[in-house]
């Protein structure tokens, strides 16, 4: 298990969370969200749960703060929830921002290192009905929004992500129609595409303008391999590539977007889009990375992008998601070659199990394997001349799964849905034990 002394002096260990996975959407003067009329649609969410209550951390904070120093970890990566800050998705809301003011402070009282995201899936109900996502004009609510958040808290956050994982907002959510809106709409999604860079790069600007540093985004990434040796399967993968992986990071690195996913959006991206390349590519100060898995493509004979993702033969996490540490590695080298002079950081890795309380203790052997093969993946990376400044664990607590609901469990520390208990497992002990080392 590597341990804190084997990474560089000033490297960060910390935990990520999101605001709608664990606050409760009903307090605080919190808005509705497509996350709540998505749940509240039949046959969207596993028991149509949503995240009203989650893990109540609105009231529970202070220990959730508590749990994360004691665990000897340096920094939390956590979100604000637009739909909390601005119910309306335009109108400030005192309580939502007196919130995340307390919060901030109990991460600087406690020695914590802030790390906020600005957006983790929350878009306030009023604008999604707008068009959300499709529609070019959320690029300015979401600058808005952007400094309204930071004007109250960006004196104590030290690093800020626009957004998080935007593949999951657009294509995820607009094209597969698996996350909400729950679009399966090719035009919807090409939008979305483009207007999540859009938002990042136009509240990137702002946010300078109001003088805020250390600025990023956080894109997630899987890796996608063919599932033979064929032309057509290895095109495939090529294409779900291009989709997934490179669109994002050669956007924000100023490449552009790439050939093989424009060659099916083209048709479909808002009018005018290639103006727009240059405010998308606007320098950034980091770059976070998450990573989970890959999948194994085929072709298919069906419209664009004709391919589907088929089970691998590598061992499996409770989401069926194979375990393949080496894809962390080989992304990290891939950004840093991408992103040149762009400080990395690994924001969201993890594993969900069907954890259970035994005795008053959690064992999760899966879990910390998991976590020394991917630690040990990033030490890789390091070695290999990534300039690799943090590695955040997803996730803190077990919380709300999206579409899954409560089944799933990523956290590090157990929670019953019940009773709020909180039980740390055996994988937030071996870390706490590796970085005090």
């Amino acid at each position: 298990m590597p341990t804190r002394a084997d990474f560089p002096e000033g490297f960060l260990f910390g935990v990520s969370t999101a605001a709608y996975q664990i606050e409760g959407s009903r307090f605080g003067g919190a808005g509705s969200s497509h996350w709540d009329t998505f749940a509240a649609t039949p046959g969207n969410v596993t028991n149509a749960e949503g995240g009203s209550v989650a893990c109540d951390h609105y009231h529970l904070w202070e220990q959730d703060l508590d749990l994360i120093r004691d665990g000897n970890f340096d920094a939390y990566r956590f979100s604000t929830s637009w739909a909390r800050v601005m119910p309306d998705g335009e109108t400030v809301n005192p309580e939502g921002l007196d919130f995340y003011d307390r919060l901030v402070d109990g991460m600087v009282a406690r020695g914590l290192v802030p790390s906020l995201t600005l957006y983790h899936w929350d878009l306030p109900s009023a604008l999604a009905v707008q068009g959300g996502w499709a529609n070019r004009d959320i690029a300015a609510r979401f600058a808005d929004y952007a400094r309204a958040v930071m004007a109250r808290i960006g004196d104590r956050v030290v690093m800020t992500a626009t957004l998080n994982e935007p593949w999951c907002v657009a294509w995820l959510s607009h094209f597969l129609g698996i996350h909400a809106p729950g679009l399966r709409d090719i035009r919807a999604a090409a939008h979305a595409m483009h207007h999540t860079l859009l938002a990042h790069g136009t509240a990137v600007q702002a946010l300078r303008a109001d003088g805020h540093k250390n600025l990023g985004i956080v894109l997630n990434f899987e890796t996608a391999h063919p599932a033979s040796r064929s032309a057509d399967d290895m095109a495939a993968a090529a294409r779900q590539d291009a989709i997934y992986n490179r669109w994002f990071i050669e956007a924000v690195t100023g490449a552009g977007y790439p050939g093989p996913a424009l060659q099916g959006l083209r048709p479909h991206m808002p009018d005018g889009w290639e103006a727009d390349m240059d405010l998308i590519a606007a320098p950034i100060d980091w770059i976070g990375v998450n990573h989970y898995t890959r999948a194994l493509y085929r072709a298919t004979n069906g419209p664009w992008p004709a391919g589907e993702a088929v089970p691998g033969p590598l061992p499996k996490t409770q989401l069926g998601w194979e375990i393949r540490p080496e894809g962390l590695f080989e992304f990290l080298l891939r950004v840093g070659q991408q992103a040149k002079g762009v400080p990395v950081y690994v924001t969201e890795n993890g594993m969900a199990w069907d954890d259970r309380v035994l005795d008053g203790h959690v064992s999760d052997d899966i879990r910390q394997g998991y976590i020394r093969d991917h630690l040990t993946a990033a030490l890789g990376a390091i070695k290999a001349g990534v300039d690799l400044r943090g590695f955040f664990q997803w996730s803190l607590l077990d919380n709300y799964e999206w579409s899954h609901g409560y089944g799933p469990r990523f956290g590090i520390v157990h929670v019953d849905y019940e009773t709020q208990k909180r039980t740390p497992k055996g994988s937030y002990l071996m870390l706490r034990d590796a970085l005090s080392r």
